[in-house]
């Protein structure tokens, strides 16, 4: 099918006469971060649908993508591992719970490891 015809923002047919097309905000764009003492952060492990494979994963930030991605870099680099930051995830190749939960605290976060 060609990409032409499709609706990326999923709007199809109004009969108000007043109706604006407006982009909604996403929950990370726009948003404003919270100081970390009063971010509460989860660290878990996981490993659904990664083909057995273990990762770490801190959930529950609170903010905008670039703030994400610049906490998942020092995790990233303080932990040595691979992994990815987004839509309000941080995940981490391998576990590292404890240590997540180390440098999260001298951060300043209110971290929960599980």
């Amino acid at each position: 099918m060609s990409n032409k015809n499709k609706n990326k923002d999923g709007f199809v047919y109004s009969t108000n006469p007043n109706f604006s097309l407006t982009p909604a905000l996403s929950e990370g764009e726009g948003a404003d971060t919270l100081s970390p003492q009063k971010q509460n952060l989860r660290v878990e492990l996981d490993k659904k649908n990664r083909a057995g494979k273990s990762v770490t994963l801190i959930s529950g930030f609170v903010g905008s993508e670039d703030d994400l991605e610049s906490l998942g870099k020092l995790l990233k680099t303080k932990c040595g591992v691979g992994g990815s930051a987004k839509d309000g995830e941080i995940l981490l190749q391998g576990d590292f719970r404890k240590k997540v939960g180390e440098i999260l605290l001298k951060e300043g976060y209110r971290v929960r490891v599980i």
